[in-house]
C-alpha cells in the first residue's frame, strides 16, 4: 500500500478534529491531509458527545477535504460517501453482517463499531474545508458502561490487528471514493448506502419527543432523511428521532 506523505501519526491529542481545524484556521491545511491519532484525551462524537476510545487500540482519524466543486447542500453525498469507505474497509474484516446505520455510524449485527463526525468550514455560500473524523473501534475489549452496545474488530474476529495500518488503509479508501465523486452521480451512492443500510426492511423502535414506536426502515432518501412506514410514510431528519436499541 502506498500511503501519502499527509498520512501523519500524533502519540496523542485532544481531538484530531480540533487539531485539523487549527491546522484549517492557522492556514496550514491542504486537501488529503490526515491524522491519526494512537490516543484522544477528549474524542467528538455526534451531537456534542464524546468518543471513548483505549489509547492504542483503535482508529482515530481525521481528513481535510476541499469539496471545491460541491454544493454545501450537497452534505449527505459526502457522509454517505465516507461511510461506504468505513463499511468497505470494516466488512473486508469482519463479514458481510456489516452495515450502516443512518447517518453514518458502522454497526456490525446490532452493535456499534464506529462512527463519523464531519465538520464543515463555509465562506459565505462556498464550502471551503470539510474536516472528516471516523472512529472505529478495533483492538479495544472493554468499554464504559454508559455505552450501549459497543463491539470492535478484536471481539469480532477473536484477533489483534494493527489498528495504524487499517487507518491507513481506510484513508487510501477515503481518498479513492472522495476522489471519484465528481465521476459518479448521488443516485448511485445512495443506492448502495441503502444496500447496506442498517435496520432495512425491517421492524424498529424510535424516539421521538419522548414518545417510542415500532416502524419499518423503508431507505434513506436523497435528502439524508430516514424513510419510515408504519400506518403511514414519514421522514425524520437527523435529530428529529433516537433509535431504541436493546442490549
Amino acid at each position: 500500500m502506498t500511503t501519502s506523505r499527509f498520512f501523519k501519526i500524533l502519540d496523542k491529542v485532544d481531538s484530531t478534529n480540533n487539531y485539523a481545524m487549527a491546522q484549517v484556521h492557522a492556514g496550514l491545511a491542504k486537501h488529503g491531509m490526515v491524522w491519526f491519532a494512537r490516543e484522544q484525551a477528549a474524542g467528538k462524537g455526534q451531537r456534542g458527545r464524546q468518543w471513548d476510545s483505549e489509547p492504542g487500540k483503535n482508529i482515530a482519524l481525521s481528513l481535510i477535504l476541499q469539496p471545491e466543486l460541491m454544493r454545501i447542500t450537497q452534505g449527505f453525498y459526502l457522509s454517505a460517501t465516507v461511510a461506504l469507505a468505513c463499511h468497505e474497509l470494516f466488512s473486508k474484516y469482519a463479514g458481510d453482517e456489516t452495515s450502516i446505520k443512518w447517518p453514518n455510524d458502522l454497526y456490525w449485527r446490532d452493535r456499534k463499531a464506529g462512527g463519523i463526525l464531519i465538520e464543515n468550514v463555509q465562506q459565505g455560500s462556498n464550502w471551503k474545508y470539510a474536516i472528516v473524523g471516523v472512529g472505529i473501534n478495533i483492538n479495544q475489549t472493554k468499554f464504559s458502561a454508559d455505552l450501549k452496545n459497543p463491539v470492535s474488530l478484536k471481539q469480532i474476529t477473536g484477533k489483534d490487528h494493527d489498528a495504524a495500518k487499517l487507518g491507513e488503509e481506510l484513508y487510501e479508501l477515503l481518498m479513492e471514493r472522495t476522489a471519484a465523486m465528481e465521476g459518479s452521480s448521488f443516485e448511485e451512492t445512495l443506492k448502495k448506502y441503502n444496500q447496506h443500510l442498517f435496520g432495512l426492511n425491517k421492524p424498529v423502535r424510535l424516539k421521538k419527543n419522548n414518545v417510542v414506536f415500532e416502524t419499518v426502515i423503508k431507505e434513506v432518501n436523497d435528502q439524508g432523511q430516514l424513510v419510515t412506514v408504519d400506518s403511514m410514510e414519514r421522514c425524520f431528519d437527523f435529530g428529529q428521532v433516537e433509535w431504541i436499541i436493546d442490549n
